[in-house]
């Protein structure tokens, strides 16, 4: 049985905002706080995408990025992603 859009919406926002909280209360650079939230979060994206499609042949323009994608990149890609997370970050 295919997950109600409205539904995951509802629990992907969810995730965001407690994704923010944590991050504006994290505890140093390994909080895992912050990875559990950066989960959660990602779970619930992937969640709603697929209630979208399930529902209404559709997906959202994001893609979930993690560490095993930088085996896909070369050094100046990596690198010139890192320097737009520090763009973000100023």
């Amino acid at each position: 049985m295919a997950t109600d859009p409205r539904v995951a919406l509802a629990a992907f926002v969810a995730a965001l905002e407690r994704h923010f909280e944590v991050v504006a209360a994290r505890r140093g650079e390994q909080d895992p706080a912050v990875e559990a939230a950066y989960q959660a979060l990602a779970e619930a994206f992937d969640e709603y995408d697929r209630a979208l499609m399930d529902t209404y042949g559709e997906v959202t323009p994001f893609e979930i990025y993690d560490d095993e994608d930088d085996d896909d990149l070369d050094d100046d890609e990596i690198e010139e992603l890192d320097d737009e997370l520090d763009d973000v970050d100023d």
